[in-house]
């Protein structure tokens, strides 16, 4: 009998080591969003990854290196997820949607796993120049179109760009690190979102 069933082809060493790498992210994240960075081994990481530690030192220097890209996709994430909800307000007015971003930011921030990770851990693992740059690979850009459609727009007067970026930054940043450091109060969420409604008015 004539067997129809494709033989599948046998993965590459490049699908191999992606596919490893994957899974030691898909591992890593939850145990360091749960445990913390510093009680977390790596032994730990490649048995729920189901590879060995010499697999896991193939793809990463360290436990350190495995954090910073752990890091890096949750923020990729959390950028995507702003954009997404920017983009999907259905709001024309530039201000409102630079509101609306910065509300989805605290918002992705305010998740457990997120903060433990970006807000708690990040710093403290990689340092603070390590996280502002990464912070800054991710959610520069976006800020700056946002900015720059609220100047074309004539909602923001014009003025350069990148400087004002890196301000809104760091405001939104502090913003996130002052929220998590009141325990999911709702009421410091809403100072802080009447706060940042009041600084992104001002720049009109």
């Amino acid at each position: 009998m004539k067997n129809n069933r494709r033989t599948q082809a046998p993965r590459t060493q490049a699908q191999r080591s992606a596919a490893t790498r994957e899974a030691l992210l898909a591992a890593a994240r939850p145990l360091f969003a749960e445990h913390g960075f510093g009680k977390v081994s790596a032994d730990a990481i490649a048995s729920a990854a189901g590879v060995t530690r010499g697999a896991m030192y193939h793809q990463f220097d360290d436990k350190t290196d495995l954090f910073a890209a752990v890091f890096e996709q949750v923020e990729a994430e959390v950028v995507e997820r702003v954009g997404a909800a920017v983009a999907g307000s259905g709001e024309a007015d530039a201000l409102t949607l630079m509101k609306r971003g910065a509300a989805a930011w605290l918002d992705a921030c305010g998740e457990p796993a997120v903060h433990r990770i970006i807000l708690v851990e990040a710093p403290s693992v990689l340092g603070w120049e390590r996280w502002r740059e990464v912070g800054m690979k991710y959610g520069l850009g976006l800020v700056q179109g946002m900015l720059e459609h609220a100047m074309d727009s004539g909602a923001v007067p014009k003025q350069p760009v990148t400087p004002l970026a890196h301000v809104l930054i760091g405001a939104l940043d502090e913003a996130a690190l002052y929220l998590a450091r009141t325990d999911g109060s709702k009421r410091a969420r809403r100072e802080v979102d009447a706060v940042v409604d009041r600084l992104v008015d001002s720049l009109g």
